[in-house]
């Protein structure tokens, strides 16, 4: 059994996700969900498309995946990954953890978005061209507290983005951004 208190519990931002994704995705759809956690996603989407991979960095994240029955890459984003997709989800860390919080353990890694919490955003644009299809689009979930920086860096890429689903919660604002290369 895998240690769960090292996986990410689905919360508001998984909701999110899970919602936006319902509205986007189609039977032809070749989906990858990067950092998939637990799975709450991927579950819910796996028969309403072609063929669903997921990924995540932890190990013990990768376990859960697999024994719920969903093809799993364990890998940082989608480092190695050679094919190309019509759909990209990913619900990455997006708020800094304060070094005082930090336990260097993999739930760290959950929940970490680096400096300004678009660290890990970045490098996840920053190889979105090579998984994503031409004709593609990718749902990324982000904080308010990403802003402007998250606008800024689609932009700076060559993205085309448009906020799709929001969620307030009482400390911040949770967005589900659809994003495709013109």
């Amino acid at each position: 059994m895998p240690r769960s208190w090292m996986i990410y519990e689905p919360a508001e931002d998984s909701e999110l996700l899970l919602e936006a994704a319902l509205k986007e995705v189609r039977g032809g759809d070749e989906v990858i969900e990067i950092g998939a956690g637990s799975g709450f996603v991927a579950e819910k989407l796996k028969d309403k498309c072609r063929f669903l991979l997921t990924t995540d960095i932890s190990p013990y994240a990768a376990k859960e995946l697999r024994r719920k029955g969903l093809d799993v890459i364990r890998t940082d984003i989608a480092k190695g990954i050679r094919k190309k997709f019509s759909l990209v989800l990913f619900n990455p860390p997006y708020l800094e953890l304060e070094d005082n919080l930090k336990k260097g353990d993999w739930l760290d890694v959950a929940i970490d978005g680096g400096k300004g919490g678009v660290e890990v955003i970045e490098r996840f644009l920053d190889s979105l061209r090579d998984i994503m299809d031409a004709k593609g689009r990718a749902i990324l979930i982000a904080s308010s507290y990403n802003e402007p920086r998250i606008y800024t860096l689609l932009e700076e890429k060559g993205f085309r983005y448009e906020i799709i689903a929001e969620r307030k919660l009482f400390f911040e604002k949770l967005y589900a951004i659809r994003i495709w290369i013109e």
